[in-house]
């Protein structure tokens, strides 16, 4: 067997099922194109409303200003490129890229609704093989998207060739509680709860049942800092919110 069929055999984690590392994108695509419509209730309705506030201490960290470039990758429905939007002016560029079509044309339509896409570029995308120059990004941001990518280690290097040196990563992420107690709430309320919002809200348990166990596969706080730091970024740490059960990581390009 040569080396080409060895590669399309390892396998990696979709969700707590092994599936072969050249389908888990399809996978994933497809979990995106059933909830994409109802993506943003959702998120309302799983975290109460947090993410609005998880996602605006991300947008504070990130320190973005007038006239620079920002990637939102895993972007979706564009609520952070609104926010990167205003801020970068007029002067700046907003690129909103996300590998899932149906997610981005969701994004969009709400975009062009705000009347957001005069500074906004709309790219699909897959961020371990990002389609920019090196050197030219001054901010990336990854929100929620990072535990569904195949090959973290190799999506986190092609992240650092395009950030500019100076350039900052953003990697918005579910993580794990501090606490004993609130971990085995938050369970509780992940494998139960989730699947049946899905079903009533989505009409599709199995893809918020996925959901759940993507956050379980995904690195802790310490491991994902490793990551970052393999990856070839530098001044890295992490912000724990609301109790562990979000985590907002950051590197510097060197």
């Amino acid at each position: 067997m040569n080396t080409q069929d060895n590669q399309s055999d390892e396998t990696t984690d979709f969700g707590f099922e092994q599936v072969k590392k050249g389908e888990k994108a399809g996978r994933v695509r497809e979990v995106f194109d059933s909830v994409a419509d109802q993506y943003d209730v959702m998120n309302d309705l799983m975290s109460g409303g947090l993410h609005r506030l998880w996602k605006r201490f991300t947008i504070e960290l990130s320190a973005v200003r007038s006239g620079q470039t920002v990637l939102d990758i895993a972007g979706g429905t564009g609520d952070l490129a609104a926010k990167f939007s205003k801020l970068v002016g007029n002067d700046g560029n907003v690129i909103l890229a996300d590998i899932n079509a149906a997610m981005l044309s969701v994004g969009r339509d709400r975009l062009i609704d705000k009347g957001a896409l005069n500074n906004i570029s709309v790219v699909q995308a897959d961020a371990q093989f990002l389609p920019f120059e090196d050197n030219s990004i001054d901010c990336i941001t990854i929100a929620f998207g990072l535990r569904n990518v195949t090959d973290k280690d190799t999506a986190l290097r092609s992240m650092h060739r395009v950030l500019k040196p100076g350039g900052r990563l953003l990697v918005l992420e579910f993580s794990k509680p501090t606490s004993p107690l609130l971990s085995k709430i938050y369970d509780a309320y992940s494998f139960a709860a989730l699947p049946i919002m899905g079903k009533l809200i989505a009409d599709d348990a199995d893809s918020y049942r996925y959901l759940a166990e993507s956050i379980r596969k995904h690195p802790d706080q310490d491991t994902l800092l490793d990551m970052v730091e393999d990856a070839g970024f530098v001044d890295c740490r992490y912000h724990n919110m609301t109790g562990g059960i979000v985590a907002v990581h950051r590197g510097i390009k060197g």
